[in-house]
């Protein structure tokens, strides 16, 4: 499986070849633009290249780390307890269906279907699994994701494979159909 960094060069060489233009290119336009706000470079790469959301995003944060000095480093080795964990939950994920995406961010892997419906967020200790379970109450360790994540209605802390289970597989079972159609939590 892919690292979120090698996730980031992937996508960067898309932009490259997608909007015939290198990314040193990009990051200069920025700079010659003088915005210096995200949302107005991201509005500007929009208009100017047609660049999907994403891709003027992604540019947006690689033009900001450049220009203020601050590049983001490639995440540290995880902990092999929570590689173990990380590589387990991505091989049940990719038996959910082939259709979903994984887009690395800066420290953890957003999973997507038609709509977002989980992420990885490796940790010291523990894998954080957010959820996006409507309508299903917290309770146990499917805790309420509200003051840890707002994107996300639960979080799950994984510890180590053996707390992989049938219920955590429901879950993500759960998320994944709620976000490919109209269809609530199974029966």
């Amino acid at each position: 499986m892919p690292t979120p960094a090698e996730g980031i060069q992937s996508q960067l060489r898309n932009i490259e070849r997608t909007y015939g233009r290198s990314i040193d290119d990009l990051v200069a336009d920025v700079s010659a633009s003088g915005l210096t706000k995200h949302p107005e470079v991201v509005a500007m790469l929009k208009g100017r290249y047609g660049m999907t959301h994403g891709a003027a995003h992604r540019v947006a944060l690689v033009a900001r780390d450049r220009l203020t000095g601050s590049q983001r480093q490639p995440p540290a080795a995880l902990p092999a307890s929570v590689q173990t964990v990380y590589e387990e939950l991505l091989r049940i994920i990719a038996t959910l269906g082939d259709d979903i995406e994984q887009l690395p961010k800066k420290g953890y892997v957003s999973l997507r279907r038609r709509k977002q419906f989980a992420m990885l967020q490796p940790g010291a200790k523990w894998l954080n699994l957010g959820l996006i379970l409507p309508g299903v109450e917290p309770g146990g360790r499917l805790e309420s994701a509200a003051k840890w994540n707002e994107l996300f209605t639960h979080r799950v802390r994984v510890a180590s494979a053996a707390d992989i289970d049938a219920e955590i597989r429901g879950w993500l079972l759960d998320a994944y159909r709620a976000a490919g159609s109209g269809l609530r939590r199974r029966t």
